[in-house]
C-alpha cells in the first residue's frame, strides 16, 4: 500500500499547483527555492492558501486563485519583513494602486446611499486624477515623497486647492475602506494628512449676490417668470427657501401640499441623506396655484415641477443651464442659496433655525433636543424672510395670476404704483377661482 504523500517540494507556479489539484493525496506544496514558502489545498482543490512557515509559526499570506505564485514569491521579502515586526503576513490581492482604485470606483457606483452627484464626481476624480498618476504605482510604494511628487504638488497646478483636497480625501478613503475590510494588510494612507503637502487653506467662496441686490434680482425673476416660468420658480424656490439646486429641480406635485402647507423632501434628493420639511407661505403658495395653472393651460399634467422633454425632471446640467441664463455669468444656484442664509441672519433668525431651513447635516444631540414646534418656528422664520422680500418686489410676482404668466412670451411691463394697485384688486377673485379649480389637489 502506497504511503499518503502530504507534503511535496516542488518549484511553486500557478501551473504546477494546477498540475498537482489532480492528486488527492498532495496536501501541501513547499517552494524549493523558498523553503519558508508553502502552499495548501483547501477541500475545493482548485483553491488554497499560501502560507510563510517562520519559527515554527504558520502565518497565512492570502488565498489562491486571488494570489498568483507570481505574486507571493514578489511580496516575500516584504511579508517576511511584516512577520518579524509581528505585522501580520497577509497581503492583498491587489498588487497596484490602480486595481484598488477600481474596485472603489465600482463600489461608489453601486452604492445606493450616495447621489448620482457624487457619484459622478467620484468617478470623474479616479478616472481623470488618481489613476492616470497612480494608477501603475505599486501598493508598497505609496508615501509622502511619491504623493507629493506624482499627484499633489502637479495637481496643484492646474486645478484649485478645493479639488485637490477632495482628490486627495477619496484616495484616502479608498485606502481605508480597503484596509477595514481586510483587503489589504497595512494602510499607507493612514498617518498621511493633506497639510503634509500644503498649507494653502481651502477658501470659502463669498456670495456673488448680496442683500442690496434683491430688489434687482427680483426684477430679473420677474422677467424669467413671463418669458419662461419654469426658469424663473426653480430660481425663486431656492431664492424663498434656500434649497439646493439637486434638492429644487427634482420636486414633485406630490411632494407639495397645499392644504398643509409643506413643502416635503424625500432624503434620496437631500445632500444630506435626510428627508427635509419646509412650510409654504401664503406667497409661495399662490405663486404655485399660478404656476400649476401655466402647467395645465400648456397640456402638461405631469408629476414634475420642472419637467425635461423625456418626461423626467430636470437633470443637473439641464438645471445648470437655467442659471446660465439667468444669471448671466454674474451669479449661480448657490448664489441665491448664500443669499437667503444671509438674509435670515440679518433679519434676526434664530442661528439653530437657519441651519435647519438650510438643511445642513446637523450633528445627534441636536437632533435629539430639537422641540416638536420646529416647524412653527421654521413657518415664522420663512414668513419674516418673504415680507422681506414683498417689499423689494416679490408682490408683484405672487400677485399676479397663471393666465397672466402665460399670456405672453415677452416680459410683463409692471407699471409703478397703478399696476400693482389693479393687480391687487383684479386677483383676489382670479385667485378663489384657482383655489377652486385646483380642489382636487389642494
Amino acid at each position: 500500500m502506497t504511503a499518503q504523500v502530504k507534503t511535496l517540494a516542488v518549484k511553486l507556479s500557478d501551473a504546477e499547483i494546477e498540475r498537482n489539484a489532480k492528486k488527492p493525496h498532495v496536501r501541501d506544496l513547499r517552494d524549493a527555492s523558498h523553503p519558508a514558502l508553502h502552499f495548501r489545498f483547501s477541500k475545493n482543490r482548485a483553491r488554497g492558501s499560501w502560507y510563510l512557515l517562520s519559527k515554527r509559526t504558520w502565518h497565512r499570506i492570502g488565498g489562491f486563485p486571488d494570489l498568483s505564485t507570481k505574486q507571493v514569491v514578489a511580496a516575500l521579502p516584504a511579508v517576511r519583513l511584516r512577520v518579524a515586526a509581528d505585522e501580520g503576513a497577509n497581503l492583498s490581492k491587489w498588487s497596484t494602486t490602480g486595481e484598488l482604485l477600481a474596485w472603489y470606483a465600482e463600489r461608489m457606483a453601486r452604492d445606493r446611499n450616495l447621489s448620482e452627484k457624487r457619484k459622478k464626481t467620484g468617478a470623474s476624480m479616479i478616472k481623470c486624477h488618481l489613476l492616470p498618476r497612480l494608477g501603475d504605482l505599486p501598493l508598497t510604494g505609496i508615501d509622502k515623497a511619491v504623493l507629493d511628487s506624482q499627484l499633489m504638488w502637479p495637481l496643484q497646478e492646474s486645478i484649485s486647492i478645493d479639488y485637490v483636497r477632495s482628490v486627495f480625501q477619496l484616495l484616502a478613503l479608498a485606502f481605508r475602506q480597503a484596509f477595514k475590510l481586510g483587503l489589504i494588510s497595512s494602510n499607507p494612507m493612514a498617518s498621511i494628512k493633506f497639510n503634509d503637502f500644503s498649507k494653502a487653506k481651502v477658501g470659502i467662496k463669498p456670495s456673488r449676490l448680496r442683500g442690496t441686490q434683491v430688489q434687482d434680482l427680483i426684477s430679473r425673476l420677474l422677467g424669467a417668470m413671463a418669458n419662461n416660468p419654469s426658469d424663473g420658480l426653480l430660481a425663486l424656490l431656492m431664492l424663498c427657501h434656500g434649497t439646493r439646486i439637486g434638492e429644487t429641480r427634482q420636486a414633485r406635485w406630490s411632494h407639495i401640499s397645499l392644504a398643509e402647507r409643506e413643502w416635503f423632501i424625500p432624503a434620496e434628493h437631500t445632500k444630506t441623506g435626510v428627508e427635509h420639511r419646509l412650510p409654504l407661505t401664503d406667497q409661495v403658495r399662490k405663486v404655485l396655484i399660478s404656476y400649476r395653472e401655466i402647467q395645465q393651460s400648456k397640456g402638461y399634467d405631469g408629476q414634475f415641477l420642472f419637467p425635461s422633454r423625456n418626461g423626467k425632471a430636470l437633470s443637473e446640467g439641464q438645471a445648470s443651464a437655467v442659471f446660465v441664463r439667468l444669471g448671466e455669468g454674474e451669479w449661480t444656484s448657490h448664489d441665491l442659496r448664500k443669499l437667503a442664509r444671509t438674509g435670515w441672519a440679518d433679519l434676526g433668525i434664530d442661528h439653530l433655525i437657519g441651519e435647519l431651513l438650510i438643511n445642513h447635516a446637523m450633528g445627534h444631540n441636536v437632533k435629539v433636543y430639537i422641540q416638536s414646534d420646529v416647524m412653527s418656528r421654521k413657518r415664522d422664520a420663512l414668513q419674516q424672510w418673504h415680507a422681506h422680500l414683498d417689499k423689494k418686489g416679490f408682490d408683484q410676482i405672487h400677485m399676479l395670476t397663471g393666465v397672466r404668466f402665460g399670456d405672453s412670451g415677452n416680459a410683463l411691463e409692471v407699471t409703478e404704483h397703478k399696476a400693482c394697485e389693479a393687480n391687487q384688486e383684479s386677483t383676489i377673485g382670479e385667485v378663489s377661482k384657482h383655489a377652486e379649480r385646483a380642489s382636487a389637489w389642494l
